[in-house]
């Protein structure tokens, strides 16, 4: 519920219309009661989390909505227009998505009474699984199509936001720096249209998809000291399919 309640403000935010092929609230509403709406479901979530009368939860909740705030904000500032260092990408990613992937692996050894060193352990498996899916997330925004995507191919580029398929690009071929503008001003369609072309045809994708599944691997070697179950099983088959989606 916190997860959807950020995608109804991010819409608006972003100005979106289409989430996974479905018009979103910000196209079907005006601004105040898409706002509104999220703002039911941030709380909503904070009163589910009080639910199981552990202020640790609570405290982690807080701190988890806090991060993905902040993250919005020097998005907004900051990120969109301008070429961001691996750490701040690092940054971004970790703050809208991998901190709700480690929260969500948290809650449940909380609730169960783990050692602290079991919830460290699951939180920051939660925190590469989110680096990962974003990563190839971010990926499936320059090679996937917009019927299978849900919404417009190279949507992040065209307003003004660098991925790390673009840095990658960027580090392989320095020269292309000259393509700067097309994230700092609005881009023509067609320049923009060749420079995605020269990034999938430039080996950047599949550098990049390497960096995610680094992130996977690391990730289930964390789960290795826990004992093999069906739930162990479906948590792995969850982090695998977090790469290996369908463009």
């Amino acid at each position: 519920m916190l997860h959807t309640a950020t995608l109804i403000h991010d819409d608006l935010i972003d100005n979106a219309t289409l989430r996974r092929g479905k018009p979103t609230l910000n196209a079907c509403l005006s601004a105040t009661p898409t706002i509104l709406a999220g703002d039911l479901l941030f709380a909503r979530a904070a009163v589910l989390a009080t639910q199981g009368a552990n202020l640790e939860i609570v405290r982690r909740f807080s701190e988890t909505l806090e991060t993905i705030c902040s993250g919005e904000l020097n998005q907004f500032f900051i990120g969109r227009g301008s070429l961001p260092t691996r750490d701040e990408y690092e940054r971004r990613i970790f703050a809208k998505t991998g901190s709700l992937f480690a929260l969500a692996m948290e809650i449940g050894p909380q609730l169960a009474g783990s050692s602290a060193q079991q919830i460290a352990d699951l939180a920051r498996f939660g925190a590469l699984l989110g680096s990962a899916f974003q990563i190839a997330d971010d990926v499936l925004d320059f090679v996937s199509n917009e019927a299978t995507l849900g919404k417009p191919v190279s949507s992040d580029l065209q307003q003004g936001l660098v991925t790390l398929p673009v840095l990658v690009y960027l580090e392989q071929h320095p020269e292309a720096h000259r393509s700067i503008h097309l994230w700092r001003t609005p881009a023509d369609a067609r320049q923009l249209q060749n420079f995605v072309s020269e990034l999938r045809s430039s080996g950047a994708i599949e550098a990049t998809m390497a960096i995610a599944d680094q992130r996977i691997q690391e990730a289930l070697t964390i789960l290795e000291v826990f004992p093999e179950s069906v739930h162990r099983a479906a948590i792995e088959e969850i982090a695998a399919f977090a790469v290996r989606r369908p463009y």
